[in-house]
């Protein structure tokens, strides 16, 4: 029998950060939330790490090349991803799916905790532009505008990939539908 909710020292119990907590809860709300628990652990020791872990449980897909948040505020992302035998391909370079998932998890956050509360976001459409083999720890940006919405609207959100020698290797694009609630 479960003695109950363990209470972190940063005060999250760990029913806050539970994979269940989010099930059949709509995501319209996802972005502050990330935001908060991200501003809450991200200065603690491990705090990156636990958030990171979150990640991956609230979005199974994305968790599978564990991707790491670096930076996270409002209109902007930084993800990384290290190069490992699971997300390469056969050309021993990282394959080209993991790139635009890394690109997509970038694009979707850096939207998501950008969103002001009356505004409702879904990525209708991603599009990748592939520019070189990429092989070692890639980092993904987002730094999207945010357009006012009085109305449903399209919004482009892209994100670049860069390798360890800053060289871009792959551009995102997602089109965003965006609405007021």
């Amino acid at each position: 029998k479960s003695a109950g909710p363990v209470i972190f020292r940063a005060g999250f119990s760990s029913s806050l950060l539970s994979h269940r907590r989010y099930m059949g809860r709509s995501f319209d709300t996802a972005g502050p939330r990330l935001l908060a628990i991200w501003t809450r652990l991200s200065p603690l020791p491990g705090g990156r790490w636990l958030f990171n872990r979150r990640l991956g449980l609230m979005i199974p897909y994305t968790g599978t090349i564990k991707p790491r948040v670096l930076e996270l505020r409002p209109g902007y992302a930084k993800i990384a991803l290290r190069d490992r035998r699971r997300v390469r391909n056969h050309l021993n370079s990282i394959h080209a799916i993991a790139m635009a998932n890394l690109g997509e998890v970038a694009s979707g956050l850096a939207m998501s905790v950008g969103l002001p509360a009356n505004i409702r976001g879904i990525p209708t459409k991603i599009s990748i532009e592939y520019l070189k083999k990429a092989r070692g720890t890639l980092i993904a940006e987002s730094q999207p505008d945010i357009p006012p919405v009085t109305t449903d609207i399209d919004h482009i959100v892209e994100a670049e990939i860069r390798d360890g020698t800053g060289d871009v290797v792959a551009r995102l694009s997602a089109t965003w539908k965006l609405s007021p609630r």
